[in-house]
């Protein structure tokens, strides 16, 4: 017995022996992988050539790679960056460091001047997307909004100047189709503050747009597309962005951004921003006489727009800890967020308000945890939720009529709409799970889900007794989405996914035709999404990709219970499905060492039922109202191309073309019947169909002295006239919206590397008369100045 436990324990120091000789056999290769602008490259492929050993780095550039003593070639290798080759000799036991700079090629997208690695992963993905670099338009006065322009098929639609409302179009969708992210998180129900048309273009590192078919990490139930906002998260040791604008119609805009992260990893961060205008721009309408009630249509004043201020205040505040073992990011974060809106005309331009307003204010608390190997290797995990509590005031109560002059004249009961002053307090709570897990580099596996709680009291505050609605308006959502990525070389990948929706509604809902009387109501619906999407480099400059999904969009809170004051929801409107295809074939080049082309086209397909369509509605005394209901079937056709020209770091020229026919597919007047509707194949209303821009910008660099930059753009939009109600009602110029061509300029002195800033803009250079939404009218010819200083580590 002692032999044998003898014997055992000789083999136990053999074994022991044994490994530690093979471990001291063995070495280990780290470093970091970054670009030329010292931006850190995520998921960049490094390996020991003809060897099994290798990996990928992580999101701060980092890899580790263990294998046996000898001498090998380390190899590095990304989309968009010429690969690195390395002779390298590992010695048994060492621990060798290999740090590599990656140099672009200039095969990215040219939509961007700066190639980065997050754009590097927009193109390499398998859905038709695209990135925008924010950062070379950090010296302008555009916002999030504005840096859209230059994606194919993408068309910003305003009701008027700063804080009005705004909307996306994307290849034929938009509105609602269109669903907004930052950093992956929905903004569902975060105020109007954090719209993309006030939030400043310093708050990005780069846009993100998914047009049509969505990845499933989004977790979303977009039929139009996804925008994702990214922030700045590089690792920097202490930093100050401050900027500020003034401009025509006494508009004032500011930003600061400043943060540390220390050596223990505590980091914090702190963006703040304003708005504000007058919004007193001229605007071309007929006026309403109050001696004869009557508004001569024939008659078109110049009048100025005299009641339609607009401010907003917001600020985020982020801290916790980076790169720990447990955790790669841990912040905690709480913005507020404060807004103010005169409302000087309702959904037309026709009636015009002077006492009716809107104000409100956010509170949002949130939670982000990131960590990659979570528990197994492979395994990276992303959780984010919020709270977001917004209180958003209606008030109309002004006891006089106004005219586009400014006359003023009592009215016979108060209220310039409807007479109110309505409280409502939404609760918004949002979470989004996103699991990874890399079986291995060929094979991926992701898991996501988001769940949104909202709820909405309203209040009237017309008596000093506050009066609450005795039924809330609630939904309950969650999408799930499971997907698989096949990808066996950098030359071409595949993924497949399934989505699972569900949602449940409640709220009240008339029973008498007095609408004096209500019961709750529920309802729940829920349905299944597929699709599949994959790319193919046919030659390392020429990609295609092709994409589809059976997709769903469930409506969103505006549409079922409205805006409490000019939009009416409908509770019972049905959720919208589409089959959406998407084909893309681009080619970039470089060539003379100096010149670069980028060629992209694009073919759309929407096939959809159930479209929700936003339509204006007559409402008694010459008012107007906005409602939404549910239009059969909708088909969605065309196509877009862009072509992009640089000379080496002086020059980029560029521009884009869109033909996009969404048309009425409804056959009959009613189910059932065999009569021809008069809108079949119509194009759908108030849908610009055709549209194009170009753009140009000159680079002078080392102007006055070394590390200076003159930077000189021009922009253009060129938008053909399209029908402002169903073109089968006639062709007259009261039922078009005429067609525009609006240009802007820009000048740029950048001082100190970047360290100074200042600009200068001027839009609408030819005055051109402007109009997106029905017959709003936008802003003349404007002129903007912005300074702007950045401290700290790049």
């Amino acid at each position: 017995m002692v032999v044998r436990q003898l014997g055992l324990f000789v083999a136990c120091l053999l074994l022991a022996a044994t490994s530690v000789c093979a471990q001291t056999q063995q070495g280990s290769i780290s470093g970091k992988i970054i670009a030329k602008n010292k931006e850190n490259i995520s998921f960049a492929t490094v390996l020991l050539k003809g060897t099994g050993y290798g990996g990928s780095t992580n999101e701060q550039g980092i890899y580790h790679i263990q294998a046996p003593a000898g001498e090998y070639t380390l190899v590095v290798s990304v989309l968009g960056y010429d690969p690195v080759e390395r002779k390298i000799t590992l010695h048994a036991g060492e621990r060798l460091k290999q740090n590599v700079v990656l140099t672009s090629h200039n095969t990215e997208l040219q939509e961007v001047v700066v190639v980065s690695n997050g754009i590097n992963r927009v193109k390499r993905s398998a859905f038709n997307a695209i990135a925008v670099d924010a950062n070379e338009l950090q010296n302008t006065t555009k916002n999030l909004s504005d840096a859209l322009v230059k994606v194919p098929g993408m068309k910003l639609r305003e009701s008027g100047g700063v804080g009005s409302d705004m909307q996306l179009m994307l290849d034929g969708f938009s509105g609602k189709h269109i669903k907004v992210f930052i950093d992956g998180i929905p903004q569902e129900g975060v105020g109007s503050s954090f719209g993309l048309n006030n939030i400043p273009i310093n708050f990005a590192d780069r846009i993100e747009v998914y047009k049509g078919v969505v990845p499933v990490g989004f977790g979303t139930d977009a039929i139009g597309g996804v925008i994702n906002i990214v922030t700045k998260k590089r690792r920097r040791g202490w930093f100050l962005d401050a900027s500020y604008s003034y401009g025509s119609f006494n508009t004032h805009k500011s930003y600061v951004n400043f943060g540390q992260t220390f050596d223990n990893g505590f980091t914090y961060e702190i963006n703040a921003f304003q708005n504000y205008s007058d919004n007193d721009y001229y605007v071309d309408n007929a006026v309403k006489d109050f001696t004869t009630g009557a508004i001569d249509n024939s008659k078109i004043e110049h009048v100025k727009r005299f009641h339609d201020q607009y401010h907003n205040e917001a600020v985020m505040a982020k801290a916790g800890v980076v790169d720990k073992p447990w955790a790669d990011r841990l912040m905690v974060g709480f913005t507020y967020s404060h807004m103010y809106k005169d409302i000087q005309t309702g959904v037309r331009q026709d009636i015009v308000f002077g006492g009716k307003y809107r104000k409100g204010h956010s509170l949002m608390p949130s939670l982000e945890y990131r960590k990659r190997d979570l528990l197994v290797k492979g395994l990276d995990a992303a959780l984010t939720a919020n709270y977001n509590k917004n209180s958003t005031q209606n008030v109309d109560t002004a006891r006089y009529e106004y005219n586009w002059y400014g006359d003023m004249r009592p009215l016979r009961t108060p209220g310039e709409q409807s007479y109110q002053h309505t409280q409502s307090d939404n609760n918004n709570w949002n979470g989004v799970l996103t699991l990874n897990y890399r079986l291995t580099r060929a094979h991926m596996f992701t898991f996501n889900h988001v769940m949104n709680v909202f709820k909405r009291n309203n209040t009237s505050l017309l008596t000093n007794e506050r009066m609450t609605d005795a039924i809330a308006k609630e939904t309950r959502k969650n999408i799930s989405g499971l997907s698989y990525r096949f990808m066996p070389s950098e030359r071409w990948n595949l993924s497949a996914f399934g989505k699972y929706y569900k949602q449940f509604i409640a709220g009240p809902i008339a029973t008498s035709t007095a609408q004096d009387k209500y019961e709750r109501i529920t309802n729940t619906v829920s349905t299944l999404g597929y699709g599949a999407a994959g790319t193919y480099f046919i030659l390392p400059e020429l990609q295609v990709k092709l994409s589809y999904e059976k997709a769903y969009r469930l409506p969103n809170n505006e549409e079922m219970f409205g805006d409490e004051d000019l939009e009416t929801g409908s509770i019972n409107i049905k959720p919208e499905n589409s089959d959406n295809v998407n084909v893309n074939l681009s080619y970039s080049t470089t060539f003379g060492g100096k010149h670069s082309l980028y060629v992209e086209g694009g073919w759309v397909y929407r096939n959809t039922k159930d479209y929700i369509q936003r339509t204006i509605q007559s409402l008694s005394g010459g008012k107007y109202g906005a409602a939404y209901e549910n239009h059969g079937k909708v088909l969605t056709k065309g196509y877009n191309l862009t072509v992009r020209y640089g000379f080496s770091r002086w020059f980029s020229i560029g521009g884009n073309f869109t033909q996009m026919d969404a048309r009425d597919n409804v056959k009959t007047i009613s189910g059932g019947s065999s009569q021809e509707s008069i809108t079949y194949k119509s194009r759908m209303p108030n849908i610009p169909y055709m549209f194009a821009g170009t753009d140009a910008t000159f680079y002078w660099h080392n102007l006055g002295r070394e590390g200076n930059l003159l930077t000189v753009a021009y922009d253009n939009l060129y938008m053909h006239s399209f029908p402002l109600y169903s073109e089968a009602l006639g062709k007259q110029n009261a039922y078009t919206v005429p067609e525009q061509f609006s240009h802007n300029l820009t000048l740029t002195y950048s001082m100190q590397k970047g360290r100074y800033n200042l600009s200068f803009e001027c839009r609408n250079l030819t005055d051109e008369k402007l109009y997106d939404n029905f017959s709003l009218q936008k802003a003349g010819r404007a002129f903007y100045g912005k300074i702007r200083v950045y401290f700290g580590n790049k």
